[in-house]
């Protein structure tokens, strides 16, 4: 294998290393394992028009299963049409609020098949760098600069979400969904079940987390690359 094929392929690992870390840690919170998390938080703001924060924890159960089902968006939202507020005959979701979360659907439903992309995509560049005695220590410096790449894009990302959040929210939304569908009144149910906090401590996990990932990985490939035998050099 050449030098250029080489590099060219720790490019591309580097590139896409961050993407697939990044919508991984995304995926993890999309759970129910993380609204126990934020509304078990003895700080989580309370609903001010009367949820409890056990049936926002039931009410947004149901937005988790509409997100992780298989179908099509336009089908699985009969999940959310269905709902009730607390009750009442009344639907959980108005019109523009169903509207909105087909167009959630849609793009989870995208950046999750962008994932496993990525993920194939980085794991078959170290495979082939790796499975090569002559080109391992070039697989090492791939997993390097993999780590390192995705942590510098996530420090800045960190900067960012902790210092401007509500610029990055808003620059996020106007970037992937279209203009005037996702505000909202305080009073609908998105906003009661999701508040700004909600948001916020999801992207500070996320980055947080996958900035983690990439030091320890940076750290790793150092550590194999320094190693390596010497019929490797």
């Amino acid at each position: 294998m050449n030098q250029a094929l080489i590099r060219f392929i720790q490019f591309i690992v580097a590139l896409v290393t961050p993407v697939f870390l990044l919508l991984t840690a995304g995926h993890l919170l999309i759970n129910v394992w993380y609204l126990e998390y934020e509304y078990g938080k003895p700080d989580f703001p309370r609903d001010p028009f009367g949820f409890t924060q056990q049936q926002r924890l039931e009410l947004a159960t149901v937005s988790i299963r509409f997100l992780q089902s298989r179908e099509p968006a336009e089908q699985a939202v009969r999940l959310l049409e269905a709902q009730r507020l607390p009750g009442t005959d009344r639907p959980l979701f108005g019109p523009d609020e169903l509207s909105h979360m087909v167009d959630v659907k849609r793009f989870t439903d995208v950046l999750w098949r962008v994932q496993y992309a990525a993920g194939l995509i980085a794991l078959g560049g170290l495979i082939l760098l790796l499975a090569n005695p002559r080109t391992r220590h070039a697989g090492y410096r791939g997993i390097f600069w993999a780590g390192a790449a995705t942590a510098g894009f996530l420090v800045f990302l960190a900067l960012f979400v902790l210092l401007s959040w509500r610029m990055f929210f808003v620059l996020f939304h106007e970037l992937f969904f279209p203009p005037g569908t996702w505000t909202f009144n305080y009073d609908t149910s998105l906003i009661r079940l999701y508040p700004d906090r909600f948001w916020f401590d999801a992207g500070t996990l996320i980055t947080l987390g996958t900035l983690g990932v990439g030091v320890v990985l940076a750290a790793i490939g150092h550590l194999l690359s320094r190693r390596r035998p010497a019929a490797e050099r």
